[in-house]
């Protein structure tokens, strides 16, 4: 018994030293996935204190009583309180977090039980990070691709590239960055969409994403995304992200990559006029974003746009 005493008093007191991690998820209707996705953080190997934040955009809050809690771990289940979408969901759950650090994880996705021990060893080592990413595990297709990225991204990097590979689901910030410096996800953006790089944008502001180099989170792919398809919040969200950084201007890369970008999504829509002038900006700036040149082929009718999409996807990649 009193050695039982010990050993517990001795893991409350590491619990106490470690830093707590709040995870939010929102959600609007996986209930299935959704219980995948707290069961795989619930059950972290990390020994610090670990909440579990869902809030519930649109839809009635799911109690989730049927997951069972360990010790050491919380499960809240809350409405959005502020802006309808992703990123009003994300900023309450940032606010109703109590956790040093704020991970995001999307409805749809699971964590790997050591990826919280793996991130925060990262982090010890390089403690100048404003935030920390890792590799994913993406299914799609049927079959299992690892995208890693590199292992360390900066406000230059990002302007250049979205850098796919550092996934939402991957992300862990100090909240007092969210709630402070950084400031809380954007819930100007059209439809919410782009939140994820518009934080990763302002945050590397202040400090480079550093990365854990092995596959921690497994990406759900093969099942219909809230975004596909969805192709004027796709041109609305990347040309406010494009308009808000003046930064955009001194990096042709980037600024042919979103232009690039908003050129297939309005050429998607049938918007001919519209993708050929978002297409002659891209090549402007850069001759060889292949997405103006895609756009420009989508533009006549010959290729259907959701069959280009889907065979990138099948490859791990997007437009």
């Amino acid at each position: 018994m009193n050695q039982l005493h010990e050993d517990t008093s001795t893991a409350r007191g590491q619990q106490e030293t470690l830093a707590s991690v709040s995870a939010v998820i929102t959600t609007c209707g996986r209930p299935e996935l959704l219980r995948k996705a707290v069961r795989s953080i619930l059950d972290q190997s990390y020994e610090g204190a670990i909440e579990v934040v869902v809030v519930f955009d649109k839809i009635a809050v799911d109690p989730l009583t049927d997951i069972e809690v360990p010790p050491g771990r919380r499960l809240s289940t809350i409405p959005n309180a502020r802006t309808p979408g992703l990123a009003g969901g994300r900023n309450t759950g940032i606010l109703a977090a109590g956790g040093d650090v704020i991970g995001f994880c999307d409805d749809d996705d699971d964590w790997h039980r050591e990826k919280l021990v793996r991130q925060m060893s990262t982090w010890e080592q390089a403690p100048q990070a404003v935030a920390i990413a890792s590799a994913i595990d993406i299914r799609t297709d049927g079959s299992n691709i690892v995208r890693t990225p590199p292992a360390q991204v900066s406000f230059d990097n990002f302007l250049r590239s979205r850098v796919t590979a550092v996934h939402p689901s991957t992300m862990l910030y100090r909240r007092a960055d969210l709630i402070g410096r950084i400031g809380l996800v954007d819930e100007q953006l059209p439809a919410g969409y782009g939140e994820d790089y518009d934080l990763l944008i302002r945050a590397t502001r202040f400090g480079d994403v550093h990365s854990t180099q092995e596959p921690l989170v497994s990406v759900l792919w093969d099942r219909p995304s809230f975004f596909a398809g969805r192709w004027e919040n796709i041109a609305a969200g990347l040309s406010y992200i494009l308009a808000k950084f003046p930064e955009f201007e001194g990096s042709a890369q980037g600024t042919a990559r979103i232009a690039g970008q908003v050129a297939f999504a309005q050429a998607a829509l049938g918007q001919r006029k519209l993708a050929r002038s978002w297409a002659r900006r891209s090549l402007r700036s850069d001759w060889k974003q292949l997405r103006a040149y895609a756009a420009l082929v989508v533009s006549t009718g010959l290729v259907d746009a959701g069959w280009l999409v889907r065979q990138m996807q099948k490859a791990g990649r997007g437009i």
